[in-house]
C-alpha cells in the first residue's frame, strides 16, 4: 500500500502519530482517553510563538491565565475583570478603574495599581489597541488606575478587554523588558510553556473566586485540521476547536462527541494591496469581487449557504450589518466589462494583459483555519474564468503581516476577527488607519472612513452611532480595500468526559472555569 506521508507537528503523542499515518492510508483507529486522567486536553490550530501579550496573548486570556481590567459575560456585555468597576468624568476625558480587592499574581505578590500601570505602559510600546486610544497619561491613584484622554473615547472599556492589555506581574519580565514567563492573575497558572505548541496550566489556589472543577489543563497547537479531527474522534483531546466544515456531518453523527457550530463576528475576506499596479484601480477590485461565487463557496465548502459574505459585517453583527446595502454578488459579464474599462484585454492564452504585462498575482493564505486553503483554490478557479492568473501560496499566518510590512503582499485570504475588542471600532482603527493595517487596508486610505470611525468613537448617541456605522460599511463596500468572501462559522467538539462546555462567540475565553467532569 502506498500513501503520502502527512506532515506532522513535532512532539505529538506516539499513538496519535500512528493514528494519523493509518488515516492517511485509509485505515482507522480509535481509543478512549485514559479514564484516570484528570487533565483537560484542548487542541486548537493556534501556535504560541511568543509569551508577549502583544503577539500570542490571546492564548493566555482564553486559557484564563491572564486577566484584563475588563472582560465580557456569556451574553457579550462588558463586566469587571481585574477591575471591580469603573467610572468616567463628566467631560469623558478621565476614566478611573478600581482594582479588585485582594487580587494577587501567581507569584503570590499582591496586585497594585502601579503594577497595572507598568504593564499597560509596556503594552503602549508594542503593537496593539493601546496605540489606537487618544491617551495622554496612565497613572496610579491608590488602588485606582487612571486614564487621561486628549478627547472623548467612549469604547475605552471595550478596548481594555483585548488580550494585548492583559496584566502580568513585574516578575514576568526579564532585565531587557521581554516577557520570560506568563505570571498573571487568573484562576489558572502556567506550569509549562513549550512554544510553539504546548501550554499546561494548573488551578491557582490563590484565586479568590469560585474554585474551578477542572484542576489541570493542557493546550496543544495542532496545525493540520485532519489531525485535530482525529484527536477528537479518538478521544486524545477532550475539546477541539476549529474543524474542517467537510467533517461536520460525520462529527454530528458521533455517539461520543458533541459538535457546536455558531456564526461569530469574523469575516473571511481578500486583503488587497491597492497600491499594486494591477490592483490599484477600484474597477479591477470590483471585477474581482464580481467574479466570486460566494453562495456556491458557502454551500459547497462551508456547508452553510447563509455564510455567503455579501458585505463586510455578518448578519450576526446586527448593529453593523446594513440591510439596505447593495449586496456583493456574482456577475461574470459585468466583471469582464470592468476589467476591459481598466485597460485589460485577453491574450491568446486567455490571460488578461495590459501594456504587454499579464495579469498575474499571488494570493497568500494559511492552513490554521482549514477552510481557507480550500476557498483559495475555489477563488483561483473563479478568477481564471475572467482571465486573472492567480497563484496560491499557503504558508504561516505570519506571512500576511510580514508581506504587508515589506510591501511584497499582493492578495491574502484571511479570517478577520471583529471581536478582538468587543466594540468592532477597535479592529477598524487597526485596519483602516492612515497607514492601513497588517490585516486590513494596504495601499489604500480614506479620509471619510477615518472621520466616520473617529465620530463613532467619540459619541454615545445611538442615532449618530448608527449613521457612522452605515457610513463605514458603505465606504468599504464601494472601494473594496478588502473584498468580503464569507462570514465565519466557528466550530468545536467536546467528548463525554467533560460537561458544561460552551464556546465564546467573541473568542475571548475558553470558559474552562465553567466546565465540569462528567460523573
Amino acid at each position: 500500500m502506498k500513501f503520502t506521508l502527512p506532515r506532522l507537528p513535532s512532539k505529538l503523542p506516539r499513538r496519535l502519530v500512528l493514528a494519523t499515518l493509518l488515516s492517511a492510508a485509509g485505515a482507522s483507529l480509535t481509543w478512549a482517553a485514559p479514564p484516570d486522567s484528570k487533565t483537560l486536553s484542548i487542541a486548537g490550530p493556534w501556535e504560541v510563538h511568543s509569551l508577549d501579550p502583544s503577539k500570542n496573548g490571546y492564548i493566555f486570556t482564553r486559557m484564563q491565565v491572564a486577566e484584563t481590567l475588563v472582560t465580557v459575560d456569556n451574553q457579550g456585555a462588558l463586566v469587571p475583570g481585574l477591575a471591580s468597576g469603573w467610572e468616567v468624568s463628566a467631560n469623558q476625558l478621565t476614566w478611573r478603574f478600581k482594582l479588585r480587592a485582594a487580587a494577587q499574581f501567581h507569584d503570590g505578590k499582591a496586585v497594585t495599581a502601579a503594577d497595572v500601570v507598568s504593564a499597560l505602559e509596556r503594552a503602549r510600546k508594542n503593537p496593539g489597541v493601546m496605540n489606537s486610544m487618544p491617551l495622554q497619561k496612565i497613572s496610579a491613584d491608590k488602588d485606582v488606575v487612571v486614564f487621561e484622554l486628549s478627547r472623548p473615547f467612549t469604547p475605552l472599556p471595550a478596548f481594555l478587554v483585548n488580550y494585548s492589555t492583559q496584566i502580568l506581574a513585574p516578575s514576568a519580565y526579564g532585565a531587557d523588558g521581554s516577557v520570560k514567563a506568563v505570571v498573571g492573575t487568573g484562576p489558572y497558572k502556567v506550569t509549562l510553556a513549550q512554544p510553539p505548541q504546548k501550554v499546561e496550566t494548573a488551578r491557582f489556589e490563590g484565586w479568590a473566586g469560585s474554585k474551578p472543577a477542572i484542576e489541570r489543563v493542557s493546550y496543544l497547537a495542532v496545525g493540520r485540521g485532519e489531525t485535530r479531527n482525529l484527536m477528537a474522534t479518538s478521544g486524545q483531546a477532550d475539546v477541539v476547536f476549529t474543524h474542517d466544515p467537510a467533517n461536520f456531518s460525520r462529527l454530528r453523527t458521533s455517539k461520543t462527541l458533541t459538535l457546536q457550530t455558531q456564526p461569530i463576528p469574523r469575516t473571511i475576506y481578500i486583503k488587497v494591496n491597492a497600491g499594486h499596479p494591477a490592483l490599484k484601480d477600484v474597477a479591477t477590485r470590483r471585477a474581482i469581487s464580481l467574479a466570486l461565487d460566494r453562495v456556491g463557496m458557502a454551500s459547497a465548502i462551508l456547508h452553510e449557504p447563509k455564510a455567503a459574505g455579501t458585505q463586510l459585517f455578518p448578519a450576526s453583527m446586527a448593529e453593523w450589518h446594513v440591510p439596505g446595502l447593495q449586496a456583493l454578488t456574482r456577475d461574470l459579464g459585468a466583471a469582464r466589462a470592468l476589467l476591459q474599462s481598466a485597460g485589460w484585454t485577453p491574450g491568446p492564452d486567455g490571460i488578461l494583459r495590459r501594456e504587454g504585462k499579464p495579469f498575474k498575482v499571488t494570493l497568500r493564505t494559511y492552513a490554521d483555519r482549514p477552510e481557507l486553503p480550500v476557498l483559495a483554490a475555489a477563488i483561483q478557479a473563479q478568477l481564471r474564468e475572467v482571465g486573472i492568473d492567480m497563484a496560491v501560496a499557503i504558508a504561516n499566518s505570519s506571512e500576511v503581516p510580514a508581506g504587508h510590512k515589506d510591501g511584497t503582499l499582493e492578495l491574502a485570504l484571511v479570517a478577520r476577527n471583529y471581536s478582538l475588542v468587543p466594540d468592532p471600532v477597535g479592529t477598524l482603527l487597526e485596519d483602516f488607519g492612515p497607514s492601513g493595517g497588517d490585516w486590513g487596508a494596504m495601499g489604500w486610505t480614506s479620509a471619510s472612513l477615518r472621520d466616520a470611525i473617529s465620530a463613532l468613537s467619540s459619541t454615545n448617541d445611538s442615532q449618530r452611532r448608527s449613521r457612522q456605522r452605515g457610513a463605514i460599511a458603505t465606504v468599504i463596500q464601494a472601494d473594496l480595500p478588502v473584498i468580503p468572501v464569507a462570514w465565519y462559522q466557528h466550530s468545536a467538539t467536546s467528548n463525554q468526559r467533560v460537561t458544561h462546555v460552551s464556546f465564546d462567540p467573541l473568542e475571548i475565553s475558553y470558559r474552562i472555569t465553567q466546565m465540569q467532569w462528567a460523573r
